[in-house]
């Protein structure tokens, strides 16, 4: 069977790097976009198995006037997409940062919409079977502790949901990850309950393995915290840290 074609975008999180292996494991081939190509050169180099077809390219989700550029000098066409670039200030920083907070706006909502959009719309790609968003359970409820990050995964996570119906009528499926705390870069430093810490590697098998479902949950304990904050009153949410 001729083997599909996956473009990662954001391909430099530690997520993102745990589903380039996957997918390599399954024979996929991968083009890895990043801004940060000489880490992710040596992240293929290293980390992913010998033998697996892996390309890497520069993008910058911030860089929407050249997003149609970078999808038109594609070597091939994806038939999968991941959407996985982050970007997180704290929220005591976002409050009277500016720049910070846009600079989440615009990695996680506008620049996602730009290039997703170009993908979503090329008459020439009739290929395309799915997109999958990386998300957060940050985005299901402003909290006061983070609302200025959640609100930008929220946009995000409510993008991909129309986007699922658009393309319904193509049968592409669209997915999100909804996920809880992650051991990654973005969350280094932080003071997080170790028993809600997930690995990359257990976010990136529900990429992977993404099923025909629009939110997607990973962990057990993550959907119940899910349940909670959809459902509970304002009044003990508000009490939330």
């Amino acid at each position: 069977m001729h083997p599909k074609t996956v473009l990662i975008l954001g391909a430099n999180s530690d997520v993102a790097k745990a589903a380039i292996v996957q997918y390599a494991d399954r024979g996929y081939r991968i083009i890895a976009a990043s801004r940060s190509t000489a880490e992710l050169e040596s992240f293929v180099q290293t980390g992913v198995p010998k033998g697996s077809n892996v390309t890497v390219l520069y993008f910058d989700a911030t860089d929407f006037a050249g997003h149609g550029a970078f999808y038109r000098s594609l070597p091939e066409k994806p038939q999968i997409v991941l959407y996985a670039a982050g970007f997180q200030v704290p929220q005591e920083q976002a409050l009277v940062d500016f720049e910070g907070s846009f600079r989440m706006m615009q990695v996680h909502y506008a620049g996602a919409v730009s290039i997703l959009n170009i993908i979503a719309t090329d008459p020439e790609n009739p290929g395309l079977e799915r997109i999958v968003g990386l998300s957060s359970l940050s985005g299901v409820r402003g909290r006061k502790s983070n609302f200025i990050y959640g609100s930008t995964k929220s946009a995000f996570t409510q993008y991909l949901a129309g986007l699922r119906q658009h393309l319904f009528p193509r049968k592409v499926i669209v997915n999100v990850i909804v996920a809880g705390y992650i051991r990654s870069k973005m969350t280094a430093g932080l003071d997080l309950p170790a028993s809600l810490l997930m690995e990359p590697a257990f976010i990136a098998k529900a990429v992977v393995n993404a099923g025909n479902g629009f939110t997607i949950v990973p962990g057990w304990k993550w959907k119940l915290i899910h349940l909670f904050l959809k459902h509970a009153p304002e009044k003990l949410v508000a009490k939330l840290p």
